[in-house]
């Protein structure tokens, strides 16, 4: 009998750009040993980006945020309804002599491994080996196939291709005595970051690291400096990633920022960082890594790496976009850096491009400004856009605009006119001239970028959970419906060689409704959190 074939949709590579093969014979080895994620498809209805803006009195009055809070179908649950997929693919990777390494229905994931020309034979597809002057990579060309009663069962197959999928979005300043540091806590209080009773207690922070490691010496020196108890900081392996300091400078440094970052406003919560390969399978398999964490249970996760939209392939999208709105449905907030690039995105094609996950609409993304300050106080701030770095912002080629954006008046998109979700979200400090002053390596610094914005957002967001006695989850209709509780960023643009927007009164694509005042933040979720008791109580 003979099987037949069908492509998974989303699934096609283009041959890598700007690499060349490895010696003649680039070709993966017969037996060397591979191991992908298979994604099952998200079947699950998700009504959370059908929540219009909602201010904090209404939401209040109907007793807490209610559909908002979609619920995620439990682990057995879901063992349940996806059973008929797991079986198929199951015997299909037994067919093709694969083992099943792991299965996990809570994440919809299938673990298999076996020797490169299996795996070839699988998929269809063949492997080769390229470098792109810095990093040795495999690649496949082409869509993978499966057969036709399986396919529809596949969201995405995952870590047949290893080419780099994200950058970290920082930037060391090159000149340390032209900038005006300022220690993360201090940032905080810049912003009016409440001052909760436990700091952040109780509340566990997810961190995303596709490269890199830290240091218990850099967090001492680090805290040490900001008079802070340095918080519990757990270093969690994912596929294969590891705490690894050292090797790559770049992402040391993306690693203490964002823990020293997170923790300065935050000291009191936990901070988890979850390592894995910066591939399109590790940067899944560490999101669903943590918002499925039953030990460390993180309420909040901080994303500071990703690509352009352009740069994704459609089946890592839609894994990754399942995943976040699994973080939605269990109530854990996700804010990612918008990115360092400006508008372009540094694609060098002469369009505008957003970032993702930024762009996400299950995501909180973070732009970036300049601030200047005297006295504890922010005297101005603009969007940053200074010697060809500054935020990243616009409007998503790949998403359409959420009902939550739907009175926010946002733009069309510069390159075709079209309409969009609409990036960044909220936006704090992220010029390097401004930025925060970090320990990486022993030494002190100050680093700039998103990349420190969705860190000081995920602690802003500890606390307020920590606040409300439980975690506020997807806020993205509370915060359109409350923009109040934002100071909105009204001078500069994030254009590259003039293409790029402006910003404006209201919502715009450099920095979002604004830059949050913290305490007022706070009031919102309070006010909304008490209504929601009010109803149990009722």
């Amino acid at each position: 009998m003979t099987i037949q074939y069908a492509e998974i949709p989303g699934s096609h590579r283009d041959a890598p750009k700007e690499a060349q093969p490895i010696a003649a014979a680039h070709a993966a080895a017969p037996g060397e040993q591979i191991e992908v994620s298979v994604y099952v498809k998200d079947r699950e209805p998700d009504p959370l980006l059908q929540q219009a803006p909602i201010s904090a009195q209404a939401a209040a009055k109907s007793g807490g945020l209610g559909p908002t809070h979609a619920r995620a179908a439990t682990a057995s649950q879901r063992a349940s309804r996806y059973a008929d997929d797991f079986a198929r693919i199951v015997a299909f990777a037994n067919e093709a002599g694969l083992s099943v390494v792991k299965e996990d229905p809570a994440r919809r994931l299938i673990k298999l491994a076996g020797p490169a020309d299996k795996m070839e034979a699988a998929f269809r597809t063949k492997l080769q080996y390229y470098h792109d002057g810095e990093h040795a990579f495999r690649a496949r060309t082409g869509s993978l196939s499966v057969p036709a009663d399986v396919v529809d069962s596949i969201e995405a197959v995952l870590g047949l291709d290893t080419r780099r999928a994200a950058r970290p979005k920082l930037r060391p300043h090159a000149d340390p005595h032209a900038v005006v540091g300022h220690l993360p806590n201090d940032v905080a209080k810049l912003y009016g970051f409440p001052a909760t009773a436990g700091h952040g207690a109780g509340q566990c922070i997810a961190i995303i690291e596709l490269g890199g490691g830290f240091r218990a010496s850099d967090n001492q020196k680090a805290f040490k400096a900001m008079k802070l108890k340095t918080p519990k900081v757990v270093a969690i392996s994912v596929s294969g990633g590891a705490n690894q300091p050292g090797k790559d400078p770049n992402s040391d440094g993306e690693v203490a920022l964002d823990i020293q970052v997170a923790g300065g406003a935050a000291p009191g919560a936990t901070i988890a960082v979850y390592f894995a390969p910066n591939t399109d399978q590790g940067f899944v398999d560490a999101i669903t890594r943590a918002v499925h964490d039953p030990q460390n249970r993180p309420s909040v996760i901080s994303i500071s790496w990703g690509s352009a939209e352009a740069h994704w392939t459609p089946q890592a999208l839609a894994a990754m976009t399942s995943a976040l709105a699994d973080a939605a449905r269990l109530g854990v907030t996700v804010f990612a850096a918008a990115g360092d690039n400006l508008a372009t995105d540094g694609v060098g094609d002469g369009h505008a491009h957003a970032d993702f996950p930024a762009s996400s609409p299950y995501v909180v993304g973070c732009g970036g400004t300049l601030i200047d300050t005297a006295s504890g106080n922010i005297v101005t701030e603009q969007v940053w856009n200074e010697g060809g770095s500054g935020t990243g912002g616009g409007i998503s080629a790949c998403f359409p605009v959420p009902a939550y954006q739907s009175k926010a008046n946002l733009p069309k998109s510069v390159n075709d006119g079209k309409a969009g979700r609409g990036v960044p979200d909220l936006a704090a400090v992220a010029d390097p001239n401004s930025g925060f002053r970090i320990v990486v390596g022993g030494v002190g610094g100050t680093i700039g970028g998103t990349s420190g914005v969705a860190p000081l957002f995920a602690g802003l967001f500890a606390l307020i959970n920590e606040a409300c006695g439980k975690p506020v989850g997807f806020a993205h209709p509370v915060l359109y419906g409350n923009a109040n509780a934002c100071r909105q960023i009204t001078h500069g643009d994030n254009k590259d060689n003039g293409v790029g927007y402006a910003a404006g009164p209201g919502w715009n694509a450099c920095t979002g409704l604004g830059a949050p005042v913290g305490q007022a933040m706070l009031k919102v979720f309070q006010t909304i959190a008490a209504g929601s008791k009010a109803s149990a109580a009722a």
